[in-house]
């Protein structure tokens, strides 16, 4: 397989087969945008009897009708209608599974018409045109600096009979690109099309690896972009990173709205983390939580997450409940037990009512040298200080 072939195959996710009446590609399921036939033994409905889904090159597809009700196959490469011209398209999906794509578009009133499946001569100029795409695209950065112009070139798409080009780009502001237009025009004798991105659309027609070791949702299934918020990872409680919270693009990941939704299912019924549970060791302060578990950590330091103690939902609603009657618990854990099974379930082990009194014993005294140590050290800061203030006295 030579270069060409290879960029057909990443671009468009079709492999030629080296014969003169080659009309399809190759069975191949490398394109971003493959999908599996699962309804392709269910019965056509009418509504969708004569529509198929075509798919052109990197995340970009769209329905036409088969007016002449060609004999279709997924692979096939058609020549279809262009608002120029003519286009050239792989088949990508026939039957059932074109009435739930329709239900991701909001009411189309026409779809463009398939003309016919492709000959020889078309396949001949396609490939052309799409040689043409590495050229045109390092040629027009070239331009593009040249003239100063404040935008990035992402893309360039031939259409399949080598009239008309479309060129996708970024800009933060508005960009007059008309000298462009007439370089371009002029250098490369076809219609140009400026055609401006986000940045999401961008990394989906690049393409890349995401931290995850995937490829990137966007090149191969996500084709709608919603709106990411912070508020996603501060449901499930992920550092607010701006350089691990962002993707490729620069923008939040995608991946964080996945499972958003089951956070704030999961986290109704908690108690308001804002409020300090008062008891007679002192006041307890909210650290982090387990949400699934419904298991909360809590501390008596506001500000570091030392000594922490772990409690159910129910004992923080409890102890909720006798603050605002206006008495203190003596304790946050109704006894030792309780954190030992609250441990015991989060490392899945056993441990003993032993074992917990000792470890809070240790903690205390552990807690006891902390303020040992702090007050010796104030000492000898202030001995030290009183000796530098009055060096004649200590002669």
């Amino acid at each position: 397989m030579n270069n060409f072939d290879n960029y057909i195959l990443s671009t468009r996710g079709c492999i030629i087969p080296d014969t003169e009446e080659a009309q399809c590609c190759l069975p191949t399921t490398t394109n971003s945008l493959h999908c599996f036939a699962w309804a392709e033994d269910i019965k056509t409905s009418f509504s969708t009897k004569n529509l198929v889904e075509i798919r052109f090159k990197n995340n970009r597809k769209d329905i036409f009708y088969n007016h002449e009700e060609l004999f279709l196959k997924t692979g096939d490469i058609v020549a279809v209608e262009a608002p120029t011209g003519h286009d050239i398209g792989i088949v990508n999906l026939i039957g059932e599974e074109i009435f739930w794509q329709l239900k991701k578009q909001e009411n189309p009133e026409y779809f463009p018409k398939i003309y016919r499946k492709v000959k020889p001569v078309d396949i001949e100029k396609w490939k052309k045109a799409v040689e043409r795409e590495i050229i045109v695209l390092t040629r027009t950065k070239e331009i593009i600096e040249d003239l100063s112009l404040k935008m990035k070139l992402g893309d360039v798409e031939f259409q399949g009979d080598n009239s008309k080009a479309t060129f996708y780009y970024t800009a933060d502001e508005r960009v007059d690109f008309r000298e462009l237009i007439k370089i371009l025009a002029s250098e490369f004798k076809i219609r140009i099309e400026m055609r401006q991105i986000g940045a999401r659309q961008e990394s989906s027609k690049i393409g890349g690896i995401g931290t995850c070791g995937l490829e990137l949702c966007c090149v191969k299934w996500k084709r709608k972009f919603d709106s990411v918020t912070t508020n996603s990872a501060r449901f499930q409680e992920l550092s607010l990173n701006p350089s691990k919270l962002a993707g490729q693009c620069g923008k939040l990941k995608c991946c964080l709205n996945y499972e958003v939704n089951a956070y704030i299912e999961a986290r109704k019924g908690f108690p308001e983390t804002s409020i300090t549970l008062k008891t007679k060791e002192g006041n307890a302060y909210f650290q982090k939580s387990d949400v699934f578990k419904k298991i909360l950590w809590y501390s008596f330091d506001p500000e570091n997450s030392v000594n922490i103690t772990p409690l159910t939902i129910e004992r923080v609603d409890e102890i909720i409940e006798i603050n605002k009657k206006g008495e203190i618990p003596d304790t946050l854990l109704q006894n030792n037990l309780e954190l030992a099974d609250l441990i015991s379930n989060k490392h899945n082990i056993q441990i003993t009512k032993e074992e917990i009194d000792k470890s809070k014993e240790d903690a205390n005294l552990k807690k006891i040298a902390n303020k040992n140590n702090k007050k010796r050290n104030q000492r000898q800061y202030r001995n030290k200080k009183r000796k530098n203030q009055n060096p004649k006295n200590e002669k």
